[in-house]
């Protein structure tokens, strides 16, 4: 074949064309669109060229969320709490997160290791508040979790002079962190259902007190504030979403999961969000933006005409979630907004439970993600991942561990008992092995089983690669491992 005649017939056409060529097949683009570009708005990005790479990974042991037996799971006893009558009920229990010290590992308060979880009636969906529960350091039973109650009271969120608070009608997940001064400093989300999802990053100073050795009373909160809701900017606003027709539009407005970290003296908030209209927001432009897609120009002409022929194109062209960041005052008020550590234009409009921290001089972010929000060929709505990238300092550049991002995955029937989610890396102060901490167990799906704390298990962290230890499964809500549970 003569190849200049053959190129000089396809340079226009918009679609990439094979050339036999060696025995073999090589791919070539084709004439650019004139909508392509490239920008990267100088943050990192979850791209489609990475993504791509998980299916073909996520079955090796070296991913698998380990199997857990049904018959070994329990409820947490002291999961225990009210209905909207006044009855005593079992509680499900779901997302939870540990009292931490700035560096992540786990705080030894008074004793005790200290979670906050959401929980709630198993009968009602829209019953969800934070407890606190407790345990003894060097217990790790399951039964050894106590449950000091409600954080919150009711009228806590009547605030005088916060715009957010009096709207509020569930407290999602968060953050906690042990200052210097042994205060307990809470961070969460503030969520309003009567105001189209609008979500909002809060926090409040936890007092706790011990009446005897083996209790840990929460007495009241104070110095409770709204701290950011979006800025439309960098990060996508309820008000951005309700304008764009809100639920029936097909977005998802995320704006969540506080997690505090400290870094060289300074404070902040890293957390799950949406771009805004000045760091790639989301729309049917960004399906030609290059840089969201990684990879060679011929796979970005490729996966982009695939793309743009494909049922996922609209998903796709709303997904622009973040992991983004803001600095804190030292009082916790709003500082400095942030660019976002990493985005997934194109790939997810969901990437939930920030988690950063620092090990060996690398900073490692985590996050949580479904298939079924991602808009990617081979993954399934059944999946479960938990993906995570590392860095020379906190606010990147980041690149994926494992080559994908890939750190765990699960394929599980969610009616199943031992499904999990939610989960949360937590740094030991030794060793190369951090702790993975989840809920098992969707709530409401049984009458006697309710989620609970799941089985913890170890993942071996080594520079930009991570591996689920075999053999290494832990206690139901355990957190830290020899020396480190004394």
């Amino acid at each position: 074949m003569n190849i200049k005649k053959f190129i000089g017939k396809t340079t226009a056409l918009t679609f990439t064309t094979a050339l036999v060529m060696s025995g073999g097949i090589q791919a070539f683009a084709a004439e650019k669109d004139s909508r392509d570009f490239n920008k990267n708005y100088g943050i990192s990005h979850i791209t489609r060229y990475d993504t791509l790479k998980i299916p073909q990974q996520q079955n090796s042991d070296q991913f698998k969320v380990p199997q857990f037996d049904a018959s070994t799971i329990k409820n947490i006893a002291s999961a225990k709490g009210y209905d909207k009558y006044g009855n005593l009920i079992d509680l499900d229990v779901w997302d939870s997160w540990p009292l931490q010290n700035a560096d992540g590992t786990m705080a030894n308060y008074h004793g005790y290791h200290v979670v906050f979880a959401l929980a709630g009636d198993p009968k009602d969906a829209n019953d969800t508040s934070i407890y606190l529960f407790y345990q003894k350091v060097g217990d790790t039973s399951i039964d050894s979790w106590k449950n000091a109650g409600r954080v919150f009271e009711d009228s806590d969120k009547f605030v005088p002079n916060d715009p957010y608070l009096k709207y509020q009608t569930q407290e999602w997940s968060g953050s906690a962190t042990l200052t210097s001064d042994g205060k307990v400093r809470l961070f969460y989300t503030d969520f309003s259902g009567t105001h189209y999802g609008k979500q909002t990053l809060t926090t409040a100073q936890v007092n706790l007190s011990q009446p005897d050795s083996d209790t840990i009373k929460v007495d009241g909160v104070e110095d409770h504030k709204s701290i950011f809701d979006g800025d439309s900017k960098t990060y996508q606003n309820v008000q951005q979403f309700i304008d764009e027709g809100n639920y029936s539009s097909g977005d998802n407005h995320t704006l969540r999961d506080p997690h505090y970290v400290e870094d060289n003296g300074h404070k902040y908030l890293v957390f799950e969000a949406n771009t805004g209209t000045e760091d790639g927001y989301q729309g049917d432009e960004s399906l030609f933006n290059k840089a969201y897609y990684g990879g060679s120009e011929v796979f970005f002409q490729q996966e982009k005409n695939k793309l743009l022929q494909s049922s996922k194109k609209r998903d796709a062209s709303l997904a622009n979630g973040a992991l983004g960041i803001v600095e804190l005052n030292d009082d916790y008020t709003l500082k400095n907004v942030m660019k976002p550590l990493i985005t997934s234009n194109t790939v997810t409009d969901e990437i939930e439970r920030a988690n950063v921290f620092k090990k060996d001089g690398k900073w490692y972010l985590f996050t949580d993600s479904r298939g079924s929000k991602m808009t990617i060929d081979g993954i399934d709505k059944e999946d479960i991942y938990m993906l995570g990238y590392v860095s020379d300092s906190l606010t990147g550049p980041y690149k994926p561990l494992n080559g994908s991002g890939l750190v765990l995955h699960l394929d599980l029937d969610p009616s199943d008992v031992t499904f999990t989610y939610s989960h949360f890396a937590v740094p030991q102060p030794e060793g190369n092995n951090v702790v993975i901490t989840s809920y098992m167990t969707n709530r409401g799906f049984y009458a006697d089983r309710h989620s609970t704390f799941a089985p913890s298990f170890l993942l071996n962290i080594n520079g930009s690669k991570t591996s689920v230890v075999k053999d290494s499964i832990l206690e139901q809500g355990q957190l830290t491992v020899g020396d480190n549970n004394k």
